[in-house]
């Protein structure tokens, strides 16, 4: 039956949606919200489930399909999360999140993200760049994507924030994402998008924490160098882990090749820690996260 025949009919669509949900562990979590779904003629694809033995606390993550609307499916699911004291999150897969990119000079992660959306790998809109300098406008251009240049010294850093934030609700963003952004932004920008933006760091954290990291790890004659994707803070390099990744390395390089194996590992690490965002694969718990990769 075509979509123009079963609309004639009544007849919805079938549409993809993935229900996130944390609360406090108890018994029936499971069955209450496979009954929600039923009543709402869902076909579950994929379930993943974890308990926090720390917190006590319970997520879930489920992928489904359905004729019905989303205000159906909430409707069906809400009062079930109330009572389990709980918050949730239902999506339609189709919706794409929108994501700002932010970066400074060293464009590895940029162009890597850039793409990555353009084969479809990651299931994410890209409307903006944005950097304090103009080195990656072109990369930008090359892919159709506005850029916008924010210079950011200390006169105008409150300033440029402001105007971030204007962008962030001008162009509907979902989450940021700075791929080598080499600024530190303030706790007031931090605490407007909570677990909405993730950092690349380059090294496995909490190791060589703040600049210049691959020199730290050379100096210290490390046998592992890493990246870690991590949502901000108002602490630096101290925010809930999302991806890491390392390789092995010797005494016998040198910071700069200690750089450029360092990149590839970045580029990996921040590309997975996007689609795991983008896919509603990520939890926040506290100061950590349950992913469902």
């Amino acid at each position: 039956m075509t979509n123009l025949v079963a609309s004639a009919f009544g007849v919805h669509q079938m549409n993809t949606f993935i229900l996130t949900l944390s609360c406090p562990d108890r018994p029936g979590i499971v069955y209450a919200i496979s009954g929600a779904l039923l009543d709402v003629d869902a076909n579950i694809l994929e379930n993943a489930q974890s308990d926090d033995l720390d917190t006590g606390l319970f997520t879930l993550r489920t992928r489904f399909e359905t004729r019905r609307s989303l205000d159906a499916i909430e409707a069906a699911i809400g009062p079930i999360a109330v009572e389990l004291g709980g918050s949730y999150r239902v999506r339609n897969e189709e919706q794409r999140p929108r994501a700002l990119i932010m970066v400074s000079k060293h464009d590895h992660c940029l162009i890597d993200l850039l793409y990555r959306r353009s084969t479809g790998e990651l299931p994410i809109e890209i409307p903006l760049v944005v950097s304090n300098h103009t080195d990656t406008a072109h990369h930008a251009a090359r892919y159709g994507v506005r850029f916008e240049h924010l210079p950011m010294t200390a006169d105008v850093k409150q300033q440029q924030e402001r105007r971030l934030l204007e962008l962030v609700d001008e162009q509907q963003i979902d989450f940021i994402v700075l791929a080598r952004y080499m600024q530190i932004l303030s706790p007031q920008l931090c605490a407007a998008l909570p677990g909405r933006i993730i950092n690349i760091h380059h090294s496995f954290l909490p190791g060589f924490k703040g600049a210049r990291p691959y020199h730290q790890a050379h100096e210290r004659g490390v046998k592992l160098i890493g990246a870690t994707a991590h949502y901000v803070t108002s602490d630096l390099d101290e925010g809930p882990i999302i991806e890491q990744d390392v390789e092995r390395v010797n005494h016998s390089l040198t910071p700069t090749q200690l750089t450029m194996i360092g990149q590839d590992i970045e580029r990996r690490v921040l590309a997975r820690a996007v689609r795991y965002h983008a896919e509603d694969r990520v939890i926040l718990i506290g100061g950590k996260t349950v992913v469902f990769s």
